[in-house]
């Protein structure tokens, strides 16, 4: 199969490791998008990159960021890329000219403020390019339906970045909850610390919330857990709670806080009902400990199941830190190979971007169709639309002072 040509659309923490003017004080601070891409250009999956964001008189130092931190790190390697707009110019309309020198098969990553995930991947779509969305996919179900319909008249590979479902617990818990019987009851809980949201002021509040960023990790993981046993979510009420981010500079609209309360039904038999408490928050303490304090507990018919992924048995005491942090190398490996080779290939947040990249080389060489891809259940745009649809609904309930109804009848899916 031919290697994949991909422009990376954004430039920030998550595609380079490059906040504010340097390195990103979270764990991510050579990203993990680029990164993750230059490797699979070193063996071979990924062909010509190019990058994609506002400001172009940012990439003078985000290349000296990429050299040093990445280039000089593991064994020289190349994170050279083409950049839209030039050096000189900001446009936030740079991603059109980019998409438009790909060629039809080429994909693109988008990795900005959710607001912009649907036009950005509109377009592509509509040029018969592959898409991977950061979650959450869109913040509208009305956009999300209206992609499928596009990369389903287009023949493309719409795919959300949902990593969690590659964490090895978490892989392991889904196949488990099949055998576990009837889906009783989930609840989670994620958090950061409350020094990102200096990260998050451009847009926390403003384009996006708490629960779209966190809450859609695990909404998109008791979906994938429990719509292979037939649930389908059938209404949603929301609750958020205020104060922290706003006193520290935030937006005034900015939540601390998102629970949502999530009923869900079994579509053969509505008699048999369930349960999903999420909740996500970005007022963690400054010293938690942990990039994301994150767990869930499973209830089933014939059994249980309790994850804790913060804390994972690797404790690490620094005088630098003063205090005790976990730090999480199952997402992505940075300690270099013996041979001084990135080495990050088996963590789950690599696996997702190649999981990404072999279905839309399959579907170039024509060995799968996207709804191949769809039956493997993979996060891709067909397999995510109950999870956009919550995070929408629970947003409604809040902004509405009310519960919202989901109604998802012979595959027609719509808010009430």
């Amino acid at each position: 199969m031919q290697p994949l040509n991909v422009l990376m659309v954004g430039t920030g923490e998550y595609t380079t490791g490059f906040v504010g003017g340097g390195a990103s004080g979270s764990d991510k601070k050579v990203g993990v998008v680029g990164l993750t891409l230059f490797d699979l250009r070193r063996r071979g999956k990924v062909g010509k990159l190019s990058m994609a964001g506002v400001n172009g008189t940012k990439y003078p130092a985000i290349r000296e960021h990429l050299h040093k931190n990445i280039t000089l790190a593991y064994n020289n390697l190349d994170t050279s890329f083409e950049s839209y707009p030039a050096d000189d110019v900001k446009d936030p309309e740079a991603y059109k000219k980019a998409i438009d020198a790909l060629s039809p098969g080429d994909a693109i990553t988008i990795f900005t403020p959710d607001t912009t995930h649907y036009p950005i991947a509109l377009y592509a779509i509509e040029r018969g390019i592959h898409v991977m969305i950061t979650k959450p996919a869109v913040k509208l179900l009305e956009h999300h339906l209206a992609l499928l319909e596009a990369a389903e008249k287009h023949g493309v590979y719409v795919y959300i970045e949902h990593h969690k479902r590659f964490d090895p617990a978490y892989w392991d818990a889904k196949a488990r909850a099949k055998k576990l019987g009837d889906f009783n009851y989930f609840y989670s809980y994620m958090s950061q610390p409350k020094f990102q949201l200096e990260t998050f002021k451009a847009w926390a509040g403003i384009d996006s919330d708490i629960s779209y960023y966190l809450n859609s990790h695990h909404v998109d993981i008791c979906d994938s857990m429990v719509s292979q046993l037939g649930y389908v979510p059938v209404k949603v009420s929301a609750s958020a709670s205020k104060g922290v981010a706003v006193s520290m500079g935030c937006h005034e609209s900015t939540e601390d806080t998102i629970s949502l309360l999530v009923h869900w039904e079994k579509k053969d038999d509505p008699s048999k009902k369930a349960t999903g408490v999420y909740t996500a928050s970005w007022t963690a303490p400054h010293k938690a400990g942990v990039h994301s304090n994150q767990y869930f507990h499973y209830l089933a018919k014939d059994g249980e199941i309790t994850i804790n992924q913060a804390k994972r048995g690797y404790d690490v005491a620094e005088d630098a830190a003063g205090q005790l942090v976990w730090y999480n190398p199952f997402y992505m490996r940075y300690a270099p190979d013996e041979d001084g080779n990135f080495n990050g290939q088996s963590g789950y947040g690599y696996v997702s971007f190649e999981k990404f990249v072999d279905g839309c080389r399959a579907v170039n060489a024509g060995e799968l169709k996207p709804a191949d891809l769809d039956a493997k259940g993979l996060p891709t745009l067909r397999n995510t639309i109950a999870t956009t649809a919550i995070l929408e609904a629970g947003r409604r309930s809040i902004d509405e002072n009310r519960e919202v109804r989901i109604e998802s009848k012979d595959g027609v899916w719509k808010l009430v």
